[in-house]
């Protein structure tokens, strides 16, 4: 056996020992403080309370049996065993070339090491300080066992704050609890409220706790706007419990309407707002030389926290004009960080992707929170990188820019096409609503498209494809164009500039767009093509725009064809001024800008009604006021109010008390900001000293 594995051999008991008694001291501790944890902060904490001691024990237990090192065997061996006269160094050396007395001193002792065991060099079990700390971590484990935790156990009743004067043989509320229990998605603690009122998450459930004197026989919560609660005994006390998905106004009635009436209670429910995804990376990111991957950064907010596992969808168009293909695919990410606070940083290697020169890659994250059930799913912004072509591009010396056929913008009609038929392939699991706002949706990218490709016709295919004659919008003299003298030429049945020079003129000059005849007459048959499918898409009716989007684009491949299209650097060419009218003050063929004003229709009525009513106008009420049609229009714009819960407050408040002149100013406020508000000119200012002397000059009334 060489030297190495001799010390191995003597050294693995006495470090296993020491490891084993370190590890044995830890676990008391570390279980003291998980049930702190637990106690304090829930079961999540304690395991991270656990893992963590856990870890640092370890690393202690390795950082102690490390000690047991060569010196330290050595120096032990030669304490121990005398028969190694002190040589034992000679047994565990094999690095140094030992000399002739060396070697025979080794041989001499070797032979008495065996006659002891390495059982031998073990240390004890630390047997004192074990037993201590485990009697500590009992006690600590015991109290925080027992520790009461808010929310737990029976509720420390509070004095009641309702104000209501005692009346003999009368029950009313002394002392009062409200106990909030949140849905557990939300990682909020149990607490318990001295009031009756509460903001308390969507979802929670609520357990009140009261107690009157004298005893009352069948306490009620009245809701305002529901069917009333009944309170149950227990005890002295009386409970009633339930959960919160809307906010709510109630009061408690111990006396089954007797004495004074209780004040109102409001509860609101707070809704889980859906998580906030942040793009921390550039919108558009072009790729650098030598780049193989890319890292897009997102950050996820929630106010209750948001999933650990997201997904990215990755879209990859590859390809130039219409020849492009498009792939979509989503991919699971993970998220670092807090859990209220979480960043997506994936990396994505281009040739899992096939993502190569000429394309464009399109990230966008969805995320859900921890909402339980129906998690909220959110989709991010989008991220894009590009790659650009490494192809150059051509250029000339005349004075403008030669292009290809088609930019880089006309390969969405393509897509266009894909869209309408994923719709259509869709359509069995979409509302109706959804259908026609996402063919709607279309219906303007289709419109974007064609408004694109009529620049190239000087704008002429902005609305519905005209027919050559003078039918419908035809153009007369003083429409503000300039017609210019009459041709006097032989028209050719059925030649589209013979039949604009008689019926119009054109708008898209030669400089404009130098198109040959042929490619013109294809492309404008490719926009009323287009214009044929935007009018089905948005109408409703994909199915039909699909033919024509299909004929619009094998029109569009046709264009393709042709080698250039080139466009001359031109400005803007407005119409000539017609000197001859300035300055003349004739308004002939002038037409009116006037704008009709349309009356607005106001649907605040009853609310109108009771805040003239509470007024000091000729219309006020000094006594009780009939508030039934007021709380109809109350339910019935629930959604559109400020807020709701106030009003109907206020509503029963005044009916409860009808003189009460508070009651009144408070309810009527809150009806002034209930009714909608229409837009109305600012009164002028009336004029000053300065003014009115100008006025007075000009011969005007101040």
């Amino acid at each position: 056996m060489n030297a190495g594995m001799l010390f191995t051999h003597w050294i693995a008991p006495a470090r296993n020992r020491r490891s084993a008694n370190t590890l044995a001291l830890a676990l008391p501790l570390a279980m003291a403080m998980a049930a702190i944890g637990w106690r304090v902060a829930g079961p999540i904490a304690a395991i991270a309370i656990t893992t963590v001691s856990l870890a640092v024990a370890l690393a202690v237990a390795r950082r102690q049996a490390a000690r047991f090192d060569r010196h330290w065997l050595v120096r032990t061996l030669d304490a121990n065993r005398p028969e190694l006269e002190d040589s034992s160094a000679l047994l565990f050396t094999d690095d140094a070339p030992l000399s002739p007395l060396q070697s025979l001193q080794r041989g001499r002792i070797a032979a008495r090491l065996d006659q002891g065991a390495p059982q031998d060099l073990i240390s004890g079990w630390s047997t004192r300080t074990l037993l201590g700390l485990s009697l500590l971590a009992a006690i600590v484990i015991t109290a925080a066992l027992l520790w009461p935790r808010a929310g737990e156990g029976p509720p420390t009743l509070t004095p009641s704050s309702e104000g209501l004067p005692a009346r003999p043989g009368i029950p009313r509320l002394v002392a009062q609890n409200l106990r909030i229990i949140p849905p557990a998605y939300t990682g909020l603690l149990v607490r318990d409220s001295a009031s009756l009122d509460a903001r308390v998450p969507q979802g929670s459930r609520l357990e009140w706790t009261l107690r009157f004197d004298p005893q009352a026989s069948a306490p009620r919560l009245l809701m305002l706007a529901g069917e009333p609660m009944a309170l149950h005994p227990d005890g002295a006390n009386w409970i009633a419990s339930r959960s919160t998905d809307a906010a709510f106004l109630y009061r408690v009635d111990p006396a089954s309407g007797r004495g004074a009436t209780p004040p109102l209670h409001r509860i609101d429910a707070i809704a889980d707002a859906p998580p906030q995804v942040k793009a921390l990376s550039d919108s558009l990111t072009m790729v650098k030389s030598g780049q193989r991957n890319w890292s897009p950064a997102f950050a996820a907010t929630d106010d209750y926290g948001v999933a650990a596992s997201a997904r990215l969808r990755v879209t990859l168009a590859i390809g130039e004009g219409e020849n492009v293909t498009f792939s979509e695919r989503e991919i699971p990410v993970s998220g670092s960080g807090p859990v209220r606070d979480r960043r997506f940083a994936p990396r994505l290697d281009f040739s899992t992707f096939g993502f190569v020169a000429g394309g464009d890659m399109v990230v966008q994250l969805i995320v859900r929170d921890n909402r339980s059930p129906s998690p909220q799913e959110v989709r991010g912004p989008s991220l894009i990188l590009r790659w650009p072509s490494p192809k150059a591009p051509e250029s000339s010396g005349l004075t403008g820019m030669v292009n290809t056929t088609l930019p880089a913008y006309f390969r969405s009609q393509r897509q266009i096409i894909i869209d309408i038929e994923k719709l259509l392939k869709d359509k069995r699991s979409l509302t109706p609503d959804r259908y026609l706002s996402r063919s709607a949706s279309i219906g303007g990218d289709q419109q974007i498209l064609r408004v694109r490709y009529s620049q190239f016709l000087g704008g002429e295919n902005e609305g519905a494809p005209e027919l050559p004659t003078a039918d419908g919008e035809a153009h007369s003299d003083g429409d503000g164009h300039d017609h210019g003298p009459p041709v006097a030429r032989q028209n050719v049945f059925g030649e589209k500039e013979d039949v604009l020079a008689e019926f119009g003129h054109p708008h898209d000059e030669s400089p404009a767009s130098s198109l040959d005849p042929e490619t013109r007459a294809i492309l404008k048959q490719a926009v009323d093509e287009m214009w044929q499918s935007e009018r089905e898409l948005k109408t409703g009716h994909p199915d039909a725009a699909l033919p024509y989007a299909y004929k619009a684009l094998r029109f569009i491949k046709e264009v393709q064809q042709a080698t250039r299209i080139f466009l001359s650097r031109v400005g803007p060419e407005l119409p000539p001024i017609d000197a001859s009218r300035r300055m003349t003050g004739k308004r002939e063929g002038l037409g009116s800008r006037v704008l009709p004003v349309a009356p607005i229709e106001g649907d605040d009525g009853p609310a109108a009604a009771a805040w003239r009513a509470l007024g000091d106008g000729p219309g006020a009420i000094r006594g009780p006021i009939a508030l039934g049609a007021l709380e109809g229009w109350t339910r019935a714009n629930a959604t559109r109010l400020p807020d709701a819960l106030a009003l109907n407050g206020a509503i029963d408040t005044v009916r409860s008390d009808p003189a009460c002149l508070p009651c009144r100013a408070k309810l009527r406020a809150l009806l002034w900001t209930a009714m909608e508000r229409t837009a109305r000119p600012a009164r002028r200012r009336p004029a000053d000293a300065a003014g009115a002397r100008y006025l007075d000059a000009i011969g005007g009334a101040p």
